[in-house]
């Protein structure tokens, strides 16, 4: 499955959320991340989240598609960290 993670957290929490959303998707802009991932994985890294969230405070919004063709992207301006030429 192909997952848009956006985050907004405590600026306490920021660091934790940030290596977090690193080791199972790919960063590419403040706060956003974009990749493939299994549903398991994707279980883990929730499950993961929520234990270093606030839930009053802080939120994590995914928007899952079964696979990356089916999500038109554009990109305006400046493309920090392209994720067009993985194998």
């Amino acid at each position: 499955m192909y997952v848009i993670a956006v985050y907004d957290v405590n600026e306490k929490r920021v660091g934790k959320m940030l290596k977090l959303c690193r080791r199972y998707l790919n960063w590419i802009q403040n706060s956003v991340f974009e990749g493939e991932i299994s549903p398991v994985k994707l279980k883990e890294m929730i499950l993961e989240a929520e234990a270093l969230m606030d839930k009053k405070e802080d939120s994590l919004i995914l928007f899952k598609s079964r696979e990356p063709r089916w999500l038109d992207k554009q990109v305006v301006g400046l493309e920090r960290m392209s994720t067009d030429n993985f194998l």
